[in-house]
């Protein structure tokens, strides 16, 4: 798959002004980000999945055991929309 163009949405760009205070490792957030967009496969350790009810046409991965990052790939379209990530606590 060819490189997609990514969307971030309000609420992301919120999230990450969070995470930078709380020390959060940005650059392991880039690289899931950067493999989201070229089309790899994230690694099992990522455990990406469907969601469902709300948020059902979403999907989320893991960064760290507490921090995901909410997101929808358009493959036709070539767009990764970022939504959200923090803890479990903060998205659900």
């Amino acid at each position: 798959m060819a490189v997609c163009d990514i969307v971030i949405s309000e609420r992301f760009k919120r999230d990450l002004r969070l995470s930078h205070k709380r020390g959060c490792n940005i650059g392991k957030l880039k690289l899931v980000i950067q493999k989201l967009a070229s089309g790899e496969a994230l690694p099992p350790r990522c455990r990406d999945r469907e969601l469902s009810k709300r948020y059902k046409d979403f999907r989320e991965c893991h960064i760290e055991p507490d921090w995901i990052l909410v997101y929808r790939l358009e493959v036709g379209k070539r767009l990764l929309f970022l939504f959200r990530h923090g803890t479990h606590d903060d998205i659900f």
